[in-house]
């Protein structure tokens, strides 16, 4: 299939290829739908690879954007940037700024964000040559990491897990297998174990891993075997495309919730889920509570309590998704596809 051709399946509006010889800086931006409003969504920094392998990761994220957009409630589209290439070796001051500077070129229909790979200081540096970035230091006027948001409102969404599956919200006893540590992943491990909850974790990133160990004392397995560890609910916290043909019989695990990007590799997992008799949270759902801190905070003029009320608010649009799949004998991947595509409509 040629560009042109994957960009039309998926009614993608723009792709933007940007390259700096000076700092090597390599990148795409892809902008799925500004139907709602200007584009969301962070830029990512990854040694993809290959070219081919970057272009397919931004197209699946940009879209995944969209939906998260919309499912939130919230005025904006959907969008995705990514560098390629290794954020130890490779970042630097003249590179960050040059990506800044493709970003203000599109006129305000792409904003980005911290993502995999990205900081605050680089979404600082962005913010030097143009507006249209979120999650910048208070002192550009920004709303600070998204991250802690965007665990508590994953939290917020396995609570209504539990309450579907158990019909109480209670996660004290429950055995979650988290994969990833990072940022997001190692707020949420604090939130369930004082929530009273038994976590397993794993991270290809030893050192981040072990940070998981020294302050919460969770127990530890192989990063490529987190997926089949016995559990209540695995919760993927890392890179998509987890849940496929090969991961899903594996899986040991009542239900299926985290805060990681595209989890099923393509639509038709999700049926395997539901097939398995296993609950899936939609990830553009479950994992929306760093654009509310984002956006409500730096657009919308939301204090805390605003906020507050948005993140617990995740948990009861997971409930109408799972009221929803079972009227209507669907799974709940979509359930939540046809709340999207009322609103886009």
């Amino acid at each position: 299939m040629n560009l042109f051709e994957r960009l039309s399946a998926d009614d993608y509006e723009q792709v933007a290829f940007n390259h700096h010889k000076a700092s090597g800086l390599r990148s795409i931006v892809a902008i799925h739908s500004t139907a709602l409003g200007p584009a969301l969504g962070g830029t990512r920094f990854y040694p993809y690879g290959s070219e081919e392998a970057a272009l397919t990761d931004v197209l699946r994220l940009a879209k995944g954007m969209t939906y998260k957009a919309a499912a939130a409630g919230l005025d904006l589209g959907g969008g995705k940037a990514v560098i390629i290439g290794d954020p130890v070796r490779d970042r630097t001051e003249e590179l960050v700024r040059a990506h800044g500077r493709f970003i203000d070129t599109l006129g305000g229909r792409y904003i980005t964000a911290e993502d995999v790979g990205t900081t605050r200081a680089d979404m600082d540096l962005i913010r030097r040559e143009t507006r249209w970035v979120t999650g910048v230091s208070p002192s550009y006027g920004g709303s600070d990491d998204p991250s802690p948001a965007t665990a508590y409102g994953v939290l917020h969404g396995l609570r209504a897990v539990a309450v579907e599956l158990w019909g109480s919200d209670d996660l004290s006893g429950r055995r979650f297998a988290v994969q990833g540590a990072g940022k997001v992943g190692l707020s949420l491990v604090g939130h369930l174990v004082q929530a009273g909850a038994s976590v397993v974790g794993a991270d290809v990133d030893r050192t981040a891993l072990a940070r998981a160990v020294e302050e919460f004392g969770i127990e530890t397995t192989d990063p490529a075997g987190i997926h089949a560890v016995g559990c209540d609910v695995f919760v993927p916290c890392a890179l998509g495309g987890i849940l496929n043909d090969e991961t899903i019989p594996q899986l040991r695990c009542a239900a299926v919730g985290g805060a990681a990007n595209n989890q099923l590799l393509a639509p038709e997992h999700g049926k395997l889920l539901a097939e398995a008799g296993i609950l899936y949270a939609p990830d553009f759902v479950i994992n929306a509570g760093g654009i509310f801190h984002n956006v409500g905070r730096e657009a919308l003029g939301w204090g805390d309590e605003e906020v507050e009320t948005a993140l617990r608010g995740i948990g009861d649009t997971l409930t109408e998704i799972y009221e929803r799949s079972e009227r209507d004998g669907i799974s709940t991947g979509r359930a939540a596809d046809d709340l999207v595509a009322a609103r886009l409509a």
